[in-house]
């Protein structure tokens, strides 16, 4: 049976009948001479046959020999080979990122180029997809992923705190506020936007705030934050939305906060998410240290954007959807 078979001396007798002799088989494996015959006479006894005749020093193959040299070396070839281009594509760096679709375009790409100037030999595949990735039949370095935490048997760690309120363009604000002074009467009067895979949405928020009532429907539903965002700017309706993927509309004024009397509802939403032996890997914690200061300055860059624009901010903690997961678009 394979299982009864030595291997080390196989690979001795390999060595033996490619190279043609001993020396140069010992010299290859890095063993003395003494070592390569003492394995050879312990393969002949395996099979029970010679496998190399004897004249003056010289080794040649017997018939058995040569068939299971045949087979041998082209056996070890393979594996060579197989080594060699495993060898490669570690050589070449490989880094394989998930990450949602809005997330990559509205907060990673504007900041990619850095950390590709500081790494510039690797080669970075970025798949901008809504689903988590199943490590274990997956070709995954690391997810960003947007939730709440709490992935069973993964390392996780949230880099990237999300602030979310009512927000529309300045124009449908006036609108609003010529039909009513009072902010929750001014909500009965909106287009609500719903972005369907954020992690608070209208149900909860206007639960939150005791606004209830037949006219508050929101007909306008979508599953990427970027459409429901630029819809909201185009003066479509109100939307409730992330300051992380409205950062520059906010910053630009052409979004605006509904009103100051909603608070800035703030949790943590962007993990970097990955089986705990990944985090060995040197492209993984180089990213994660990336990622991590990106997000530090993000988040200082977003509160102090709520203190311009007058907004208070609530710190939420825990889950509060029980049962829900989220997968962002």
């Amino acid at each position: 049976m394979l299982k009864d078979l030595n291997l080390n001396a196989m690979n001795h007798f390999e060595a033996v009948a490619r190279l043609g002799g001993i020396s140069k088989a010992a010299e290859e494996l890095g063993v003395s001479p003494s070592a390569v015959s003492q394995q050879i006479r312990q393969f002949e006894q395996q099979f029970g046959v010679r496998l190399f005749r004897r004249e003056k020093r010289k080794l040649t193959l017997t018939d058995d020999g040569e068939r299971l040299f045949q087979t041998t070396t082209q056996a070890f070839r393979m594996m060579r080979d197989v080594r060699q281009a495993i060898q490669r594509q570690r050589e070449a760096r490989h880094f394989i990122l998930r990450v949602s679709p809005s997330f990559a375009v509205r907060f990673l790409s504007p900041r990619l180029k850095g950390f590709l100037d500081e790494q510039p030999n690797w080669q970075v595949r970025i798949d901008a997809a809504p689903d988590f990735s199943d490590f274990e039949t997956e070709v995954v370095d690391l997810d960003l992923r947007y939730g709440e935490g709490g992935w069973s048997g993964l390392h996780q760690e949230a880099v990237v705190h999300d602030m979310v309120f009512p927000m529309c363009s300045p124009a449908y604000l006036e609108e609003l506020r010529s039909k009513s002074d009072d902010p929750i009467g001014q909500l009965r009067h909106a287009q609500l936007i719903d972005s369907v895979k954020t992690h608070y949405r209208w149900d909860f928020w206007l639960a939150k705030y005791g606004v209830m009532g037949e006219r508050m429907v929101y007909p306008l539903r979508f599953d990427r934050s970027s459409m429901a965002l630029q819809l909201a700017a185009d003066g479509a309706g109100v939307v409730l939305e992330s300051s992380t993927l409205a950062l520059n509309e906010l910053e630009s004024g052409a979004l605006v906060p509904l009103s100051t009397a909603f608070d800035a509802i703030r949790f943590p939403a962007y993990w970097l998410v990955c089986p705990s032996r990944h985090t060995s890997r040197r492209i993984v914690r180089l990213f994660s240290d990336w990622i991590r200061e990106a997000g530090r300055e993000h988040d200082a860059r977003a509160a102090a954007l709520m203190g311009k624009l007058g907004l208070r901010i609530d710190n939420q903690q825990g889950r509060l959807l029980p049962g829900e997961e989220f997968s962002r678009d």
